[in-house]
């Protein structure tokens, strides 16, 4: 019996709670850059029985995301794909946070297009930090970067380095970029017959995210105690609402992002943080 396909791009723990919830019973393709940490995780997931096969793909490459598309594939039909990986503000420079967060999400979605199954569905994590972001955008920037071709991104005007001249604002720009992109590319995975949804985490105890939240006077922890739900976040919380969009009872849901975030954005957009 030929089983149904999970495409989990992204080895870290937010890809390894989304394997823990949604991927028992399936075929695991994992993929990261990162072969050390795609590893690790393999072996754990194997060993709690689930079935992965690990690949290795930089997302900001189109042939490497080509041939990760090909490869899920040859394993069977692809019923759910989880798009985890990305880079936060300190781990790389304007050029590099552009090239994976926001061209590597667009060059995943593009190739996947073709890949999806009817009645499957897709999930990107974004960030809370592009719902912030929304308000930089003139309307015309937003449609540039929810519709230009991937590979033409990196040179919209409004992803100059002399505006994105800080990590973190690249990094709001692309993430804000991601839920653009997933409203106008759920149009074209509907014709196929599947569904596209972002969701936006809020300040998660990841291993990518900790050394900022190690800060006790960062950023991070204010936007936490400010919160409506005044704790960090976990993988698990994300995951769980990236089990219930690629779900069933989410047969409705397209083309949307949700705040995965305990209420940070509303809080800062009521002014109590």
């Amino acid at each position: 019996m030929t089983r149904e396909v999970l495409v989990v791009i992204g080895a870290g723990d937010m890809g390894m709670a989304t394997v823990r919830r949604v991927g028992s019973g399936s075929h695991v393709l994992l993929a990261d850059l990162d072969e050390g940490i795609l590893a690790e995780t393999r072996t754990r997931l194997h060993g709690e029985g689930y079935e992965v096969t690990p690949h290795g793909v930089d997302v900001a490459s189109p042939e490497s995301v080509d041939a990760l598309a090909r490869a899920a594939a040859g394993l069977g039909p692809v019923t759910r794909i989880v798009h985890t990986a990305g880079l936060s503000p300190n781990q790389g420079s304007v050029q590099r946070v552009l090239a994976v967060d926001l061209v590597g999400v667009a060059l995943v979605l593009e190739a996947f297009r073709d890949v999806i199954a009817p009645g499957g569905a897709g999930v990107v994590v974004a960030s809370m930090v592009g719902s912030l972001y929304a308000g930089q955008l003139t309307d015309g920037e937003a449609r540039e970067l929810a519709t230009t071709p991937a590979e033409e991104l990196a040179d919209l005007p409004s992803a100059s380095t002399d505006r994105l001249a800080e990590g973190h604002t690249a990094y709001g720009y692309a993430k804000r970029g991601n839920q653009l992109r997933v409203q106008a590319e759920a149009l074209k995975w509907g014709a196929r017959g599947a569904r596209l949804n972002s969701v936006s985490p809020g300040v998660v105890s990841t291993r990518m995210s900790r050394p900022e939240l190690e800060d006790p006077q960062g950023p991070a922890r204010a936007m936490v105690d400010g919160a409506a739900v005044p704790r960090l976040g976990t993988a698990d919380d994300v995951a769980a609402v990236v089990a219930f969009l690629l779900g069933p009872e989410a047969g409705y849901v397209s083309g949307t992002d949700v705040l995965v975030d305990g209420g940070v954005v509303a809080s800062i957009k009521a002014g109590s943080a």
